[in-house]
């Protein structure tokens, strides 16, 4: 038996993991940045994924997370555990994901080792039938997927969807394609940094679905892209990318791992202690730092005067009818 598919309907909301003064993970700080995040509208959370440092977390503590997530959502949205890694690592955190009740699977590379093509969907397959969550695979690293093998995992009932990290569309497209000739309705998701700056791009070869690392730091101006997004509202969505993403993807740059680490940096710096992020990822240097500052007060003001203009032809539309 498999359970049933969740759908999406939402920006995807992938929380950090927040660290205590003694290194460790703190649930109460975890539950609260969660929870703050759920007015938004988030349309699933991912805990213990890569904005989560699953790289750095010990299966106790992926457990931890995933069963604080699962109790602090309460059912309102899926919660899509993290897992992968050594296939036996990989199995217990499904289990664990399991019981915890998560809503599915998104299943992370392998660790160090790439294998066949006929290895990787063995790999799948075995993480896939340890329990009866639905799984995404997730295309990046040591877990290279081409059409064929998705074509062949498209068989198996569990498997329902696929997010890219790597940033070949031309491969993605083929994906896709090699899917809908399956038959099967998978899911697709922009996995790539800073998804939104790369999702015209995707939405245009059928990958309509992406995750928001930007969403845990600054929900306000994440939902608005989104919605600017599913509204066609492209006038709103190009000014967001301009004016806010550009200059956060210059910063994002400047260092490996900022795709976590200026989160992380953001939320401290908006107000919820969420500790720094462990090695071997490195925080923001305090001139960064005050760099991201700036990015975010900018993109609450860009916010809020956008999405008083979006409010306001709204309004005047619904009138004009």
């Amino acid at each position: 038996m498999t359970a049933p598919a969740p759908r999406f309907d939402g920006v995807l909301f992938f929380p950090v993991t927040p660290f205590g003064a003694d290194g460790g993970v703190e649930l109460d700080l975890l539950a609260e940045h969660v929870e703050g995040r759920l007015p938004f509208g988030p349309g699933a959370v991912f805990p213990a994924c890569g904005t989560g440092e699953f790289h750095a977390l010990s299966a106790g503590e992926v457990d931890d997370v995933v069963r604080a997530t699962v109790q602090t959502v309460a059912g309102r949205v899926p919660v899509i555990a993290g897992t992968g890694g050594p296939l036996g690592h990989a199995i217990e955190l499904a289990r664990g994901a399991a019981d915890a009740g998560a809503d599915g699977l998104l299943l992370l590379p392998p660790y160090l080792v790439s294998g066949t093509a006929d290895g990787l969907v063995a790999w799948v397959e075995a993480v896939a039938a340890a329990t009866e969550l639905p799984v995404i695979v997730y295309h990046r690293g040591t877990a290279r997927y081409t059409a064929d093998t998705i074509t062949r995992l498209a068989h198996n009932p569990r498997v329902i969807g696929f997010k890219d990290g790597t940033g070949d569309i031309g491969l993605a497209q083929e994906i896709v394609l090699a899917a809908q000739a399956s038959g099967r309705d998978l899911q697709f998701f922009n996995g790539l940094l800073t998804a939104e700056l790369s999702q015209g791009a995707y939405r245009g070869i059928g990958i309509p679905l992406y995750s928001s690392a930007a969403f845990a730091m600054i929900p306000e101006l994440a939902g608005l892209h989104y919605r600017a997004y599913t509204d066609g509202d492209e006038q709103t969505r190009m000014s967001l990318l301009r004016e806010f993403y550009t200059p956060l993807v210059r910063l994002r740059d400047e260092t490996p791992g900022f795709g976590v680490s200026l989160i992380k940096a953001g939320l401290r710096l908006r107000g919820l202690p969420v500790g720094s992020v462990r090695p071997p990822l490195v925080d923001p240097t305090p001139e960064q730092e005050s760099r991201l500052a700036a990015i975010l007060d900018d993109g609450l003001v860009l916010a809020a005067r956008l999405g008083n203009a979006a409010t306001a032809t709204a309004t005047t539309t619904a009138a004009a009818r």
